[in-house]
C-alpha cells in the first residue's frame, strides 16, 4: 500500500482529494486539524505519532520532524545503501506528500502582534515540502489545491504521477518556500532595522512578443496585483497583446490620470511624454480639448481617462473632431470602465487594445529601475503640491483662473521628461517641451507648439525644475506667458523675481521639484 502525508492549512478540497487517493489505494497520514476534518468527512486517517512513534509536542511546533517521516520522503529507492538503511530502522516510504503552510502573510497583513506573527512561521511544513520536493524522482509533492485534480487524474489512469509532473511540482515547491522564506525575512529584517539586502517577489503577467526592439526578449512581471492604476491587475477588453513600449506608455498615462482624481479628465500620450491633455466639465470636452491641441502627434498613440467611457465619448475619440469619415489611429485606450455602447463602437476597429483599470488611492510604492549589474530604488513621486496664494511670491498675483491652470500644468509637467516645460490654458496642454538638454530650449519648443496651434497669448508656463538664470522665463513672458510656476531654489532666483515683477507676471514657488530621467 502506498503511503500518503497530508498536513495542510488550507483545508479546501483536502476531503475529496483524500478520498480519492484512498480509492487509488493509498494510506492517508496526517496531523492534527487536518486529522479531524479527514475523519469527519469519511477518510481513515491515521495519526503522524502511529509513523513517529512520539507525540506532537511544544503546541504542536514539533510534530513531524522526525527520522521515520524525513526518512521515509528521503530514501533513494533504487540505491542498495539506502534501501538497506530504511529497513534496518523500519522506516516505511512515503509516497506523496501534501503540505500548504501557515499563513503567515495573512497574519502580518491584519497587524497581528509580533509574538502572533513568529507563532505562524512554519517550519515542519517546509521541510517536508524541501524533503519530498528533492526527492520527486520518486515522491509527488503537491503543495497547490489547484493540483489536486491533476494529480489524482494522473494516479487513478496510470496508477502514478508522471516524472515530468514530480519534476514540475517539485519545482513549484521551491518555487513557494522561497517566497515563504522570503516573507518572513522581509518582516523579521524590518522589525530588526535592517537594510544592506534587496528582496523583489514578482510573478509573470504575460511574456511579450519582443521588448523595445524586435531583437530583444522580454516579460512583464508583476510584483503586486492589487494596486489601482496598474496594469498588473487591469482587464483587457479587446485587440492585440500589449507590447513592451505599449505597457511602458500605458504605465505613463495611468500616473498621470492618477492626478487629477474624479476631476473629468483625457490625455493622448506617445513615447512616455503627453501630447496632449485636459479637464473639462465632462469626459467629451475633455477629450475634444486634449486632442485639438495636439491632433498630429496623437496618430499612433494611448489615450487614458479617468472617466467611464459612453458610446457618445467612445465616437468622439474614434474620429477627427467627432466628424466620422476620418478615424485616428491608437495603440491603446485606457479607462475605468467603457459602456456597451462604447465597446460596440470601438469593436470595430478589433486591433485596438481597451484596458479596464481600476481606480483608488494610490500607496507609496518603490520604485526599480535597473543599471548594468544593479538595481536603483527609490519611493515613487506619487506626492504633489496644491498651488494656492501664498505660493505666489511676485507682486503681482494670480487670478483664480491662473491658479487653476498652474495647478494643471504643474501635474502635467512632474509627468514630462526633462528638461521640461508644459504651457497651458484654461485648463488645456498647449505646448511641451520634453527631455531638452537646457530649460531655454525646453520652452522654445514647448511655446512654439502653442504659437503653431494659434495660442500666442494667456500661456500659463509650469517647470519642473528651477530657473538657472532668468532666460527662460524672459523668453517666456516675451512669448505669451502670462504667469509662471516652478520649484524655486536657484543661487538666482531673485534675478527671476525681479524680471517677473517688472513684467507684472505672477510667479509661484512650489519648493518641490519633479525631474523625470
Amino acid at each position: 500500500m502506498k503511503r500518503a502525508l497530508v498536513s495542510v492549512t488550507d483545508k479546501t478540497g483536502v476531503v475529496e482529494f483524500c478520498k480519492g487517493l484512498e480509492e487509488c489505494g493509498y494510506e492517508i497520514v496526517s496531523t492534527g486539524g487536518t486529522k479531524k476534518v479527514l475523519i469527519a468527512g469519511g477518510v481513515k486517517a491515521i495519526d503522524i505519532s502511529d509513523i513517529t512513534g512520539f507525540p506532537e509536542i511544544l503546541d504542536g511546533r514539533v510534530k513531524t520532524l522526525h527520522p521515520n517521516v524525513h526518512g521515509g520522503l528521503l530514501a533513494v529507492r533504487d540505491l542498495e545503501s539506502h534501501v538497506a538503511q530504511v529497513k534496518e530502522h523500519n522506516i516505511e516510504y512515503i509516497d506523496l506528500v501534501c503540505v500548504n503552510l501557515y499563513a503567515f502573510k495573512k497574519t502580518i497583513e491584519r497587524g497581528a502582534e509580533f509574538a502572533e506573527a513568529i507563532e505562524n512561521i512554519d517550519i515542519g511544513g517546509p521541510s517536508m515540502l524541501r524533503s519530498a520536493a528533492k526527492n520527486h524522482k520518486f515522491v509527488t509533492v503537491v503543495s497547490d489545491i489547484n493540483d489536486y485534480d491533476r494529480v489524482l487524474k494522473e494516479i487513478k489512469e496510470n496508477g502514478d504521477t508522471s516524472y515530468q509532473t514530480r519534476l514540475e511540482l517539485a519545482a513549484k515547491v521551491y518555487t513557494l518556500t522561497a517566497e515563504y522564506d522570503t516573507m518572513i525575512a522581509e518582516y523579521m529584517r524590518e522589525k530588526a532595522g535592517l537594510s544592506e539586502k534587496l528582496f523583489v517577489e514578482a510573478d509573470i503577467v504575460q511574456s511579450l512578443r519582443y521588448g523595445e526592439n524586435p531583437h530583444q526578449n522580454a516579460k512583464f512581471f508583476a510584483t503586486r496585483k492589487d494596486l489601482p492604476y496598474s496594469l498588473a491587475n487591469a482587464k483587457q477588453i479587446q485587440g492585440k497583446e500589449l507590447s513592451y513600449n505599449n505597457i511602458q506608455d500605458a504605465n505613463a498615462a495611468l500616473n498621470i490620470v492618477r492626478e487629477f482624481g474624479n476631476t473629468p479628465f483625457a490625455m493622448g500620450l506617445k513615447h512616455m511624454n503627453p501630447c496632449g491633455a485636459a479637464i473639462g466639465k465632462d469626459l467629451k470636452e475633455a477629450w475634444l480639448k486634449a486632442y485639438e491641441s495636439d491632433p498630429v502627434s496623437i496618430f499612433g498613440g494611448i489615450v487614458a481617462t479617468n472617466q467611464v467611457i459612453d458610446g457618445e465619448a467612445a465616437n468622439l475619440i474614434k474620429f477627427d473632431h467627432g466628424e466620422k469619415g476620418k478615424s485616428i489611429f491608437l495603440e491603446v485606450i485606457l479607462a475605468p470602465g467603457f459602456t456597451d455602447e462604447a465597446l460596440a463602437a470601438f469593436a470595430k476597429r478589433p486591433d485596438l487594445r481597451l484596458i479596464e483599470f481600476k481606480l483608488g488611492d494610490y500607496p507609496k510604492q518603490p520604485q526599480y529601475v535597473s543599471v548594468n549589474g544593479g538595481l536603483l530604488v527609490q519611493d515613487q513621486d506619487t506626492e504633489i503640491k496644491t498651488i494656492t496664494e501664498d505660493m505666489v511670491i511676485t507682486n503681482t498675483k494670480a487670478t483664480p483662473e491662473q491658479l487653476s491652470d498652474m495647478n494643471f500644468g504643474w501635474k502635467i509637467v512632474k509627468h514630462v521628461k526633462s528638461n521640461a516645460i508644459v504651457v497651458v490654458k484654461n485648463g488645456t496642454t498647449c505646448g511641451v517641451g520634453a527631455g531638452q538638454m537646457n530649460r531655454v530650449g525646453a520652452a522654445k519648443i514647448a511655446i512654439e507648439e502653442a504659437h503653431s496651434r494659434g495660442v500666442t497669448e494667456g500661456l500659463v508656463l509650469a517647470s519642473d525644475a528651477f530657473f538657472p538664470f532668468s532666460d527662460t522665463l524672459e523668453y517666456g513672458i516675451n512669448n505669451g506667458v502670462v504667469a509662471v510656476v516652478q520649484p524655486g531654489g536657484s543661487k538666482k532666483d531673485q534675478d527671476s523675481i525681479d524680471l517677473a515683477n517688472a513684467k507684472n507676471v505672477p510667479m509661484a514657488f512650489t519648493g518641490m521639484r519633479h525631474f523625470k530621467h
